[in-house]
């Protein structure tokens, strides 16, 4: 079994990379991406750590991107992280969080009432990209809320007042750039964006044309209706089925890594293909 899909606390996991590669060990995975968000941090550990071992770590990441004014992620796998081309995009997407992340705790001073300047953030989370889970964190501790899910709810979920979008980094750039760069784009966990049918099929159509590799047909919270839907999907378009966990350690207590709520299993054979079609686009 594999898993493409997995943070570490280089983004909002609470995994070190070198604990991923042991407990995916104790999971039995031949394979394992590190797909951290906006950020390869943590891939240079894993890889280390995984030297030797009867596991595989796949040098990944999670963008994230505007559609339509959705947060809509992209995973980037065999990615090279040291192009110049991708590492000069990185450190735009970078700037573009700080940016971010500097306006929303103004809006939770200003707005909420919370003490909280972006240098005491970024102090407390010093080896991470700071994401949203990362707020919820601070909440918490500080006793502005009871749990992580208050504090989507009433300070950084999509549609409180203290929330910020990202800049407008679109999906086609992101695959763009992936392409450019020698790696497989694959669009993340596609049901959790709530479109219609037709409407998500209208952007796995215009992804595809625009160069998408492949799509997360296996996911932890599919149903199974949804699964055969995604590889329905998978195959009206041509495209790679990609799958994981998306595991995040205690910040997702209930997903785990290898097998989701449960019942998740990605096949070898999803690899095998995925490293099949990327050995013909570098010749």
């Amino acid at each position: 079994m594999i898993d493409l899909h997995v943070h570490s606390n280089c983004s909002d996991g609470t995994f070190t990379p070198t604990e991923l590669v042991t407990y995916a060990l104790k999971k039995g995975l031949s394979a394992f991406a590190l797909t951290d968000h906006d950020t390869t941090d943590g891939i240079d550990e894993a890889m280390q750590a995984a030297e030797g071992q009867p596991v595989s770590v796949i040098p990944g990441i999670e963008f994230s991107t505007n559609y339509e004014g959705k947060d809509l992620h992209i995973v980037g796998l065999f990615i090279d992280k040291e192009h110049p081309v991708f590492r000069a995009r990185l450190a735009e997407f970078l700037a573009s969080r700080k940016k971010r992340n500097i306006e929303m705790c103004r809006r939770l001073r200003e707005i909420g009432g919370i003490d909280i300047d972006y240098d005491t953030l970024r102090a407390l989370y010093p080896d991470s990209v700071l994401t949203r889970a990362h707020y919820a964190d601070y909440l918490m501790k500080h006793h502005y809320v009871g749990n992580k899910k208050e504090a989507f709810d009433r300070y950084v979920g999509d549609h409180c007042s203290c929330y910020v979008p990202r800049e407008k980094v679109s999906p086609e750039d992101v695959v763009a750039l992936l392409k450019e760069t020698g790696a497989i784009s694959a669009l993340a966990h596609p049901t959790l964006y709530h479109m219609s049918d037709a409407r998500l099929e209208t952007l796995i159509s215009h992804l595809k044309e625009v160069g998408l590799d492949g799509m997360e047909t296996i996911y932890s919270t599919y149903t199974e209706g949804e699964t055969r839907q995604m590889k329905s999907l998978a195959k009206k378009y041509d495209l790679l089925e990609s799958g994981g966990s998306d595991f995040h350690g205690a910040n997702k207590p209930t997903i785990d890594l290898a097998i989701g709520k449960g019942h998740l299993a990605v096949p070898d054979s999803v690899l095998e293909k995925m490293e099949a079609a990327r050995a013909i686009k570098l010749t």
